[in-house]
């Protein structure tokens, strides 16, 4: 990360360009994997919509990526996606799409926003995009940082009620993200996660936290249209239920040792 960097910065004030098509990088074919690189869209944060990563590979690892862009930098866009050690940085609904993911031991960094960004702002980290209940796609943040860059720290501590981050916010009416054993900081919002259009959605989405830690993860105050995810119900959001990780995430030890897919005591992915 940092040393092998890829970079563009398509987005959609440019004629023609679809959200979609302003990623830096694209993938739709099965099976990819990806460690050790930085992509980015370096638009700028008055740009609107534009991605940095976009995925629609089924069965994808990334591991030790760092992702950098404002508005909509990672398009997990659909089918099985496993993040691992990653990071990724923006503000906008900059981890969005229809995707089922899990994103473990990832840190995700709210960056500064709009070209004046000591005026404030409202954040939201997710936007998933499930559109029927019959959809097994979601958002599973496992044992993840949510903090901010130095540079945006620096701007919410001189004036924290004016900057706001939330979880997320339902961009379709079945959107579904979850926060499991995750470190949630100061910046994050005492109501944790923000409406996209009066009600729209907050009768059929799921937004879920169970035993996350940090400044930013009281439950007292919480939206009422969030929940605590009982303890009987977590594992659903394991890498072995919710992927079937266990099936296809590889392991990197060596081919006379036996393969260890998933540490069935607390249920994550070892990589090595």
């Amino acid at each position: 990360m940092g040393k092998t960097v890829i970079t563009g910065s398509l987005n959609v004030g440019q004629p023609g360009l679809s959200t979609y098509n302003t990623a830096t990088v694209g993938v739709v074919g099965d099976g990819f994997m990806a460690s050790g690189l930085t992509i980015q869209n370096t638009a700028g944060p008055d740009a609107h919509q534009a991605v940095a990563f976009r995925s629609d590979s089924d069965l994808s690892v990334i591991q030790n990526c760092e992702f950098i862009g404002n508005q909509d930098t990672l398009y997990a866009h659909s089918l099985r996606q496993f993040y691992k050690s990653c990071t990724i940085q923006g503000n906008v609904d900059f981890i969005f799409g229809n995707s089922a993911s899990i994103f473990q031991d990832c840190n995700i960094l709210v960056r500064p926003r709009q070209l004046k960004p000591e005026k404030g702002e409202n954040n939201a980290i997710t936007a998933h995009g499930r559109t029927d209940p019959a959809q097994s796609t979601g958002f599973v943040f496992q044992n993840c940082l949510i903090n901010g860059t130095e540079e945006y720290m620096s701007l919410y501590y001189s004036k924290p009620k004016v900057h706001k981050n939330f979880l997320g916010r339902p961009w379709k009416e079945y959107s579904r993200t979850v926060f499991i054993h995750c470190n949630l900081e100061a910046l994050v919002s005492a109501p944790g996660w923000m409406p996209w259009s009066g009600d729209f959605a907050l009768k059929t989405l799921y937004y879920g936290e169970f035993e996350n830690s940090g400044v930013g993860a009281k439950s007292s105050e919480r939206v009422g249209w969030s929940s605590q995810i009982p303890a009987q119900h977590v594992f659903s959001y394991s890498v072995e239920n919710f992927i079937q990780g266990d099936e296809w995430i590889p392991s990197s030890r060596s081919a006379d040792e036996p393969p260890k897919m998933l540490d069935r005591k607390t249920k994550i992915v070892k990589l090595d």
